[in-house]
């Protein structure tokens, strides 16, 4: 069972994957976004480090995902990120022709990785968005403008439905508290277990 966790920046990825392995004894695949030191520059200087930004987390990613399921001993995995994220944000910030060049390793990379059997997906408005972002408190995030965020949703509602591997459950999450509210993450997980099933 592979089973993805994805949303815009701060839907609660991380957390509800970390409580989903707990639940069913699978192996966390997170993101290593606090390794990338191109993060803090990004936001700092768009224009100058999306591209090798967006190329350090291609890079980054595939490896992780083909070191675990490398693994022989892996028979559950439950990741706070789609391979596809890589394509949804670099369609965001990168220039024309620099996403072309972006998509040719990312086709290459892409074919070789397993695909999940189920997409989850935390749908949720911007003003939540920037509520969790201001909660977790990372100091590089703080800065991030409405309008991006609003343009990473465009990019995701565009895509979404598209995504030919797995199921897809959608998710929304704006007024949900999955994190300290056990009824929320039940919801959750009982629609997790339908969708399995069906």
């Amino acid at each position: 069972m592979f089973i993805v966790v994805e949303g815009n920046i701060g839907a609660g990825k991380t957390s509800l994957a970390q409580l989903l392995c707990q639940r069913f004894g699978a192996t966390p695949m997170l993101e290593e976004f606090a390794d990338n030191t191109f993060l803090p520059r990004f936001y700092e200087n768009p224009e100058k480090f999306a591209f090798p930004l967006e190329l350090s987390f291609l890079a980054a990613r595939y490896q992780q995902m083909s070191k675990v399921f490398g693994q022989t001993d892996v028979n559950h995995v439950i990741s706070d990120y789609h391979f596809e994220k890589c394509r949804i944000f670099a369609s965001v910030n990168l220039h024309p022709k620099e996403l072309e060049l972006f998509d040719t390793f990312h086709n290459m990379m892409a074919e070789k990785l397993n695909p999940p059997d189920l997409i989850i997906f935390l749908n949720s408005d911007v003003k939540r968005l920037e509520r969790n972002i201001s909660n977790r408190g990372r100091p590089y995030e703080q800065g991030i403008a409405t309008n991006y965020l609003d343009k990473i949703s465009a990019a995701y509602a565009s895509r979404i439905n598209t995504m030919k591997e797995g199921k897809l459950l959608i998710i929304n999450s704006s007024e949900l508290d999955f994190v300290n509210n056990n009824e929320h993450l039940e919801q959750i997980i009982n629609q997790i277990n339908l969708n399995l099933s069906m």
